[in-house]
């Protein structure tokens, strides 16, 4: 089994699967508003020209992050799209 990581360390086009948050507060409370919740899959799009923020798919809706928030999210990297 791969190590868990954050979610700002995904390539663009690899996949994840949530683990938790490393945040609480409102943070936190936003993230998880967002779908970022234990056990959603989440694939990273891509990044903005300048390289922040970078676009996530998460239950089926594009998210952007900035980095240092997807950092917070904690995450156990995929090799492929989750069945």
């Amino acid at each position: 089994m791969q190590e868990e990581s954050s979610l700002a360390a995904l390539s663009s086009g690899s996949y994840g699967l949530v683990e938790g948050l490393a945040v609480g507060g409102a943070m936190g409370c936003r993230l998880r508003d967002l779908g970022f919740l234990p056990g959603a899959s989440v694939e990273a799009l891509g990044k903005s020209p300048l390289g922040d923020p970078c676009a996530y798919q998460v239950r089926g809706t594009v998210i952007a992050l900035r980095r240092r928030d997807a950092a917070l999210v904690r995450v156990r990297p995929l090799e492929g799209p989750p069945i």
